[in-house]
């Protein structure tokens, strides 16, 4: 075979593989997400020397939390994943931004960021989201974060647990999503209570 014919041949050659070369996941027909059960009001202002702050960080989280799967939980130690089920993101970053909104609707505080908290050092909230999940032996929704809160100058530092279970009737990225989000909401709307004491 002459040098030309190779090249004029080589991309024929490759046609086959096309089918089977897969570049990722395939991506779920839908993503699941959180969403706060308060809203925030739109339009309105809050300022940093007329309303207490809080800088809310992305708690930490276990390796099987790292990915934008379900875990589902069975016989204690057994692990899988839920079957087409996906976060949009992290669900770090997802349960952050839920309790940084219920804490500001709850309480009226400022949240602010990592960054702007640099400028204005209030309460600062930290902690290990130690499971968001299915318990399938239960057949419930668990949400369980291990909080850190440290207030005023004296840098006190309180922690506490804070756990919410919601049945799930069906291991289904549906009804795992709904009830996930139900869990997430009552454990925010338990950290919004403590941080407003």
């Amino acid at each position: 075979m002459t040098k030309r014919a190779l090249i004029l041949a080589l991309p024929l050659l490759t046609l086959p593989l096309a089918g089977c070369i897969s570049f990722g996941a395939k991506t779920p027909e839908s993503l699941l997400t959180l969403s706060p059960a308060v809203q925030l009001p739109v339009g309105e202002s809050k300022r940093s020397n007329l309303a207490a702050t809080i800088t809310v960080s992305v708690p930490s989280v276990p390796q099987e939390l790292a990915a934008s799967r379900v875990p589902v939980h069975t016989g204690g130690t057994a692990l899988a994943y839920v079957k087409d089920a996906q976060w949009v993101e992290r669900p770090s970053q997802l349960f952050a931004r839920l309790l940084g909104d219920t804490i500001s609707a709850q309480t009226g505080r400022l949240v602010l960021s990592t960054r702007q908290s640099q400028l204005d050092p209030g309460a600062y909230l930290q902690g290990e989201l130690r499971a968001f999940g299915i318990n399938a032996d239960t057949s419930e929704a668990v949400v369980t974060y291990d909080a850190a809160l440290t207030r005023g100058p004296e840098t006190v530092i309180e922690k506490r647990r804070f756990e919410a279970r919601v049945p799930v009737a069906v291991v289904e990225p549906a009804p795992v999503g709904v009830a996930l989000n139900q869990a997430a909401n009552q454990v925010a709307a338990q950290v919004a209570e403590w941080v407003g004491r």
